[in-house]
């Protein structure tokens, strides 16, 4: 059963595109950052991927939840959630953790802009690694919605 969340463009973290090389992620060809204000934030990030190339035996993407205290993640950032997907290959040795490739479908990432203690980032955005031998790579969308109960 595919898992239901309301979608609001506002909360949209990436619009779909392929990504071949680690980076940000954009909406509407610009990098996209959530200003969450100033409050502790608990949320699901859905991430459906329509594309994930694995053909190599060796690709790896990471998929990176991360928060600042500045808007421009120059400094002072944390990765505080990431989902693995990509190749459960042995050919470069660096592959997904299992017996099994995760690719297209729908994920949950749980997401909570606190970092321990009430200190809480005002900001938010989606950061891909990408590693192995990448020729079309992955192509998602992903957006922040209510937690799941």
């Amino acid at each position: 059963m595919k898992v239901k969340k309301t979608f609001d463009s506002l909360l949209e973290l990436k619009d779909a595109y392929a990504m071949t090389v680690s980076a940000a992620c954009q909406v509407d060809s610009s990098a996209k950052v959530l200003d969450l204000g100033t409050g502790l934030i608990e949320g699901d990030i859905i991430i459906d991927v329509s594309a994930c190339e694995v053909a190599s035996d060796d690709e790896k993407y990471v998929i990176g939840a991360q928060i600042s205290s500045k808007a421009d993640f120059a400094s002072d950032y944390y990765e505080i959630a990431s989902l693995i997907l990509g190749s459960a290959g042995t050919a470069a040795g660096d592959c997904i953790p299992g017996d099994t490739d995760m690719a297209v479908g729908r994920y949950v990432l749980p997401f909570k802009n606190m970092i321990k203690d009430g200190d809480t980032k005002r900001y938010a955005r989606l950061y891909v690694t990408i590693s192995g031998t990448i020729a079309t790579g992955i192509n998602f969308t992903g957006y922040l919605t209510k937690k799941s109960n």
